[in-house]
């Protein structure tokens, strides 16, 4: 069984322009907070933070939002969402893979 692959949506538009507004990538990943394993929370277990399928990043520079894949077979709806985002904003869209950065020693 293979690991659902990541999609990241960068911040950067189709023609080379930095996508505004600066804040795009943590209203994007903010809306998708509530799609987590297991559902969302409520009372004293729930808490702000983003979904693991959607969360905003930093890359080279770049914001980013990268996208887990999984997203799809949870909610079609969230992942057609956040696709269509990108494609109304004529963001540039990559499939890859995520390697966190390692601490130097």
């Amino acid at each position: 069984m293979s690991k659902p692959s990541e999609l990241f949506i960068q911040g950067i538009t189709q023609d080379g322009r930095t996508f505004r507004p600066s804040d795009w990538a943590e209203r994007l990943a903010g809306a998708m907070s509530c799609f987590r394993p297991g559902g969302t929370q409520g009372g004293i277990g729930a808490y702000i933070g983003y979904s693991p399928y959607c969360v905003p990043r930093v890359i080279n520079g770049v914001k980013c939002v990268i996208v887990n894949e999984a997203l799809k077979g949870i909610e079609p709806m969230a992942w057609d969402f956040v696709m269509n985002f990108a494609r109304d904003n004529g963001l540039q869209v990559v499939e890859a893979c995520y390697l966190p950065e390692q601490p130097s020693s």
